[in-house]
């Protein structure tokens, strides 16, 4: 075999692994696997709750404080509200990426308008839970 014939074949093995890879990239986090479909909605559902509550929770505190006038220290409630915001928007995101939206509900709009105070794009993320299936895993809304 000569050299020239091993540098082509190296160059079309190359040419064949970087179409794959970018097929790949291309393709995105679409999955066709329903388990893995709704495997990325129950998390996005279970990362809501915990969002609700911790929003919840830093309200119910940020009233506290208040009453007792003046507290200007971020409670423990405010970085656990902050954590579960990042952790629900990303889980929103790969749910935007792998298509996985039900009729209007733009999910990550809906999702950082919620975090952002939104009470009906709050409302519409808790419906995507329920149709989805996983609507113990969230509050209603308000």
């Amino acid at each position: 075999m000569s050299m020239q014939h091993c540098d082509g074949i190296a160059r079309a093995v190359k040419r064949a692994a970087a179409v794959a890879v970018a097929a790949f990239l291309v393709s995105g986090c679409s999955s066709d696997d329903p388990a893995q479909a709704q495997e990325w909605q129950r998390d996005y559902c279970t990362k809501l709750g915990s969002w609700q509550d911790a929003a919840h929770a830093t309200r119910t505190t940020e009233a506290d404080a208040d009453v007792d006038e003046g507290q200007s220290v971020q409670s423990p409630e405010f970085d656990n509200t902050e954590s579960a915001s990042r952790a629900v928007i990303e889980a929103s995101q790969r749910l935007d990426r792998a298509g996985l939206e039900h009729g209007d509900i733009h999910i990550l709009d809906d999702t950082v308008n919620a975090v952002g105070g939104d009470v009906g794009a709050e409302g519409r993320a808790v419906s995507y839970c329920d149709n989805s299936g996983f609507e113990t895993l969230v509050s209603a809304a308000g």
